[in-house]
């Protein structure tokens, strides 16, 4: 049997949960409706026990049994009413066995106590302790175990009672017997039902909690492989800056909406000067970090709308909205002034990173990516053959790509 099926699994004759602990979470869930529903029984049951005192008025007069009668009923109904006041305002959430099976046993000997005060009434009370024990089963809420120990007591102690007291005939008992057993034995597998019946809808409910829980928690480890996919498709491994393909989709977006607006559009590729010779020098992983330190700066020295991304290698290409050929040359000679700063480790202490930047800037709204990507790529060549460490910036005035127009 599944652990699962185990733990739900009710007992055939206490019907409670098997397992212990599921019991105990059972009984706190139902705690706050029980409180309530056996304050408000007992407190209608003991004003109805309270009732019959009219009758034993009528019956008896103002004798020595009627104040008995009265006097044990007062008793019985003030015991109550306290419990169920108790109960009420201070049950809190912590089941009391004992306190819930109070009333029972207090209204089984007020019963019981009847029969020697008043033995000629002993076919009413025939039917009193059966409609009792229907009571103690049906209406006031406690476990079965409880309920069918105080049944047993009332039933055996009536019996008792009625035998000693009333000279019950041996085949008049036999015949009570029977009646109060058939009562007991109605009352116990009707609750028995209930209480199955009860616990197994709890634990359809308990069960389907579980696998919401269970598909929330599917549902956000499929979002987290998604993210993890969607960050690996767009983002560079080593730099986390955006991946080529990504860049050329944001940088699309961000020229498309430079010319909708009419408003001027830069680009410039960033290249880093002699990285073969730090790669051959002191290996591919100072390489490495040469590269996530020069994308640090690099995106730290934009603005919140600018795209950035790695092209390849050792090249980074960055989209400039809202930008002129000037204002890109600005950003770029600040972000090469921010590279020449970089402080590097120890043992590439004589390491002057540096990077060569191509800008090319168009407000022309039939330009297109492509072609700026080109000439700003054409232009970072022009930087790097005149020396490196350089910006060099193109615009739409120039029509020969061979012989740029530019600033260094």
């Amino acid at each position: 049997m599944p652990l699962q099926k185990q733990q739900y699994q009710v007992h055939g004759l206490t019907g409670q949960f098997c397992d212990a602990s599921r019991e105990l979470m059972y009984r706190r869930s139902i705690q706050e409706s029980v409180r309530l529903e056996f304050s408000f029984a007992v407190s209608v049951a003991a004003c109805v026990f309270g009732m019959f005192a009219i009758a034993d008025y009528y019956l008896l007069g103002l004798t020595r049994e009627f104040y008995l009668l009265l006097t044990m009923r007062i008793v019985v109904v003030s015991i109550c009413l306290l419990v169920a006041l108790v109960v009420r305002r201070w049950g809190g959430n912590d089941y009391r066995a004992w306190l819930h099976a109070l009333p029972l046993w207090v209204f089984a000997t007020g019963i019981i106590l009847i029969v020697p005060l008043r033995p000629e009434s002993l076919p009413t009370q025939i039917t009193a302790v059966v409609v009792a024990t229907m009571a103690f089963y049906l209406l006031i809420p406690n476990p079965l175990t409880v309920v069918t120990a105080a049944s047993l007591y009332l039933n055996i102690g009536f019996l008792v009672a009625a035998v000693l007291f009333a000279s019950l005939a041996p085949i008049a008992t036999l015949l009570v017997a029977l009646l109060l057993i058939m009562g007991s034995v109605v009352g116990f597998f009707a609750l028995l039902r209930l209480e199955c019946l009860q616990r197994k809808q709890y634990a359809l409910l308990q069960e389907e909690r579980e696998n919401n829980h269970q598909l929330h928690k599917e549902i956000a480890h499929r979002k987290s492989l998604e993210e993890q996919l969607r960050v690996v498709a767009e983002q560079d491994a080593l730099t986390s800056l955006n991946n080529r393909g990504h860049f050329i989709k944001l940088a699309k977006d961000l020229l498309q909406h430079s010319q909708t607006h009419k408003v001027p559009f830069s680009l410039f590729m960033i290249d880093v000067d002699h990285f073969k010779n730090i790669n051959d020098t002191w290996g591919h992983s100072h390489g490495d970090w040469v590269l996530t330190k020069i994308a640090e700066v690099c995106a730290e020295s934009l603005r919140p709308t600018d795209v950035i991304g790695r092209f390849g290698g050792e090249e980074f290409v960055v989209a400039l909205p809202d930008t002129s050929s000037s204002d890109a040359q600005m950003v770029a000679e600040r972000l090469k002034k921010k590279v020449a700063e970089l402080s590097l480790t120890e043992e590439m202490g004589k390491l002057r990173p540096s990077v060569t930047v191509g800008v090319a800037a168009t407000d022309s709204e039939e330009a297109d990516l492509e072609s700026l990507i080109k000439r700003a790529d054409e232009m970072l060549y022009v930087g790097k053959r005149a020396g490196r460490n350089q910006v060099v910036v193109c615009s739409d005035v120039v029509e020969a790509p061979d012989s740029p127009v530019g600033n260094k």
